[in-house]
């Protein structure tokens, strides 16, 4: 299934949603310490905090499981 020399697709996947669940997860707490004027409809779940840690787990899973190995 792979050749030598060639990274996984999921490797890079994992990459990419553990970068938004950085931001996502950023950007939720942000949000928590400094609440907008005109708050969103059940701000009280904090949703970006949760969809956050979500993406960062799977792509902390994605990236340790399709990590390149040498040899």
């Amino acid at each position: 299934m792979h050749r030598k020399g060639m990274v996984s697709i999921w490797f890079f996947i994992g990459a990419l949603l553990l970068m938004y669940g950085i931001l996502i997860t950023g950007a939720g707490l942000y949000e928590l310490s400094n609440p907008p004027a005109h708050p969103v409809v059940h701000q009280e779940l904090h949703a970006g905090i949760w969809w956050g840690a979500v993406l960062l787990v799977l792509g902390i899973f994605y990236s340790v499981k399709f990590r390149p190995r040498r040899g």
